[in-house]
């Protein structure tokens, strides 16, 4: 039986999906909690929240993700990045899946990937779970009821939690399996119930469709002055980096705070929502998005919560600590009405260092800029991925490899000539570790973090004294206004400087032992940048 809003001139059956039972077209909220909650999904919480559990998977599979390898992407794909699939192998998985969900009850989202209608992606979700549905129209742009009737989706993503793949019929890793074919325009999602997946495929749908236009795909967030998004910035980094928390600034209005293109147009946002983590999520340091996890609708994922009175415990992490919280842009009161902004002012790219060595910001020249974005050193936060239970140094280039289908190069002159083209100034932010690496240092202070980029961002900082930092040639600011000058320095926050140095040492060794792959494919502009 089919329900809810369709254009029937494009339904399930139109993309091979026969025998299903109910069918559900683009449910609206309301709707969308009322059956997660008659199916058991759930709980409802305070104000109308929904509570969740993803079961194993609390955090993304990457090394579960395959591409397909088709003639018309075989040289544009980074396949060391992304393991291929054979066609015949993606074939029997789709037969496979659609036989496994024959008599189901599904539920269909279209929706949009990005707020420039110039750039868009059409795309529609088929899920087996009720709150996939909401969490994933909370996360994509909903397009109005009447745009529905004429809504032709160009790519199709079927998730399907409760089918487990077969590695040797199916050429995957596990029971788990994430497998984007671009020729076929679809994209199969099984063995897993953790929603970040559907985002983050969509999300490399355009990291790999956005370039060939010209178009930089972004790992950020990003933000403007009120009542002027020309001052717009954005901010680079993997999860648990600042993200979310330092773009929702309730001094500057919010574009968004995971995904977003930059186009000769200026910055616009993949999505329609915000995907924050919860842990020691605090109403005194981030009060609005504390405020979201009361609101109703928002998706409240693998956090405990006491089965009485539906309080949410912070800081318990036994789930895990990877705990989140989905909610539209729109429960951000300082949230942009367009989610579009100019072309960017200044350029932000966080990591979490937990050696403890990096300064809590440094300004960059447009080639270290690249080197630190193809780089892109920080740590992997607890939880984020399966298996991840402490900080964990990595690279990650481009702030964002699992999601990007091209080779880093790609990314990074992209990124250089959009930053040539519009004058941005880049700073390099640590919120990691100081005094020390992680388990004898201690967080970098938000406070002193937020008075930095305000710094940087209203443009004090430039008129500030630099110091040459002697280990990675970058400028520091030597006093800023409102930050202890000891932390500027973070050989001084060390108990030991000798054993400072050696971590500074080991970690320039790590970053040029890292940064040797990209040698060959780099102007020497970028090559006199590099570091060690």
């Amino acid at each position: 039986m089919t329900q809810g809003r369709v254009n029937p001139n494009h339904t399930l059956e139109l993309m091979g999906i026969t025998g299903l039972g109910d069918i559900h077209y683009n449910d609206i909220e309301p709707s969308l909690v009322e059956k997660a909650l008659r199916r058991g999904e759930g709980t409802l919480g305070k104000g109308g929240s929904l509570l969740v559990t993803t079961g194993t998977h609390t955090g993304r599979s990457p090394q579960d993700k395959f591409v397909v390898e088709t003639p018309s992407v075989a040289g544009q794909i980074w396949w060391e990045n992304n393991p291929p699939m054979s066609e015949a192998a993606f074939d029997t998985l789709h037969a496979d899946m659609l036989a496994h969900m024959k008599g189901g009850e599904y539920f269909v989202q279209d929706l949009y990937g990005g707020a420039d209608p110039a750039h868009r992606l059409d795309v529609r979700i088929v899920t087996e779970l009720a709150w996939h549905g909401l969490f994933i129209r909370h996360l994509l742009r909903r397009p109005a009821r009447a745009e529905l009737d004429d809504f032709v989706p160009e790519y199709s993503i079927i998730n399907c939690p409760t089918f487990q793949a077969d590695p040797a019929r199916h050429g995957c890793r596990s029971g788990t399996v994430i497998a984007l074919n671009f020729d076929r325009k679809l994209i199969l999602i099984g063995g897993t119930a953790y929603a970040g997946e559907n985002k983050k495929s969509v999300f490399t749908l355009l990291n790999y469709i956005l370039p060939q236009k010209g178009i930089m795909p972004m790992h950020c967030s990003a933000n403007h002055a009120h009542g002027d998004p020309d001052d717009t910035a954005v901010f680079f980094g993997l999860s648990g980096t600042g993200k979310t928390t330092l773009s929702a600034d309730p001094g500057r209005v919010l574009i968004g705070d995971d995904e977003h293109g930059w186009s000769d147009n200026g910055t616009f946002n993949f999505e329609g929502g915000c995907y924050a983590k919860t842990i020691n999520l605090s109403a005194e340091a981030e009060p609005e998005i504390y405020a979201t996890t009361e609101k109703f609708a928002t998706v409240i994922e693998n956090m405990v919560f006491d089965p009485e009175t539906l309080d949410l415990d912070f800081e318990d992490d036994s789930l895990t600590a990877n705990m989140r919280c989905a909610y539209p842009l729109d429960y951000i009161s300082n949230a942009s009405d367009t989610s579009l902004g100019g072309q960017p002012k200044n350029v932000i790219m966080l990591t979490c260092d937990a050696f403890g060595v990096l300064p809590p910001i440094a300004r960059l020249t447009p080639a270290q800029a690249m080197y630190h974005f193809l780089s892109g050193f920080t740590s992997k936060v607890a939880g984020t991925e399966r298996g991840v239970t402490e900080p964990e140094p990595t690279f990650s280039t481009c702030f964002g490899a699992p999601f990007m289908p091209r080779r880093p190069e790609v990314y990074g002159n992209l990124l250089r000539e959009k930053i040539a083209a519009s004058g941005a100034t880049c700073w390099l932010v640590n919120t990691g570790w100081t005094g020390g690496a992680h388990g004898t240092g201690s967080r970098m202070p938000i406070s002193a973090t937020r008075a930095l980029l305000t710094a940087a961002l209203n443009g004090t900082l430039n008129d500030v004294e630099f110091r040459r930092d002697g280990n990675f040639g970058f400028d520091v600011p030597v006093k800023v206004k409102g930050v202890a000058d000891i932390l500027l320095e973070p050989r001084r926050t060390w108990a030991d400087a000798d054993a400072y140095d050696a971590a500074a040492a080991k970690l320039v060794a790590m970053f040029a032992e890292n940064f040797a792959q990209y040698l060959d494919h780099i102007d020497d502009d970028v090559k006199a940048a590099a570091i060690g």
